[in-house]
């Protein structure tokens, strides 16, 4: 009975072990999806801003009627 026990809490610690793992991975795994996305926030919010400023340059055309844009 002994000799089965140990058997047990040795399987219980080893599957411990793994699982203990897979929650490390997991948690590196978010706090990299997290840093991507705050840095890609970032470079959406920069590439708005500039965005916005063309437009107000006047560098955002309007094609009124039938005039043909300027790349034809």
């Amino acid at each position: 009975m002994s000799d089965d026990l140990t058997a047990r809490q040795d399987l219980t610690e080893e599957r411990l072990a793994h699982l203990l793992r897979a929650v490390e991975d997991l948690s590196d795994l978010a706090a990299a999806q997290a840093a991507r996305i705050e840095r890609l926030e970032a470079q959406v919010a920069r590439l708005k801003h500039s965005e916005a400023a063309r437009q107000e340059d006047g560098g955002g055309g309007v094609i009124l009627g039938d005039e043909r844009p300027p790349h034809w």
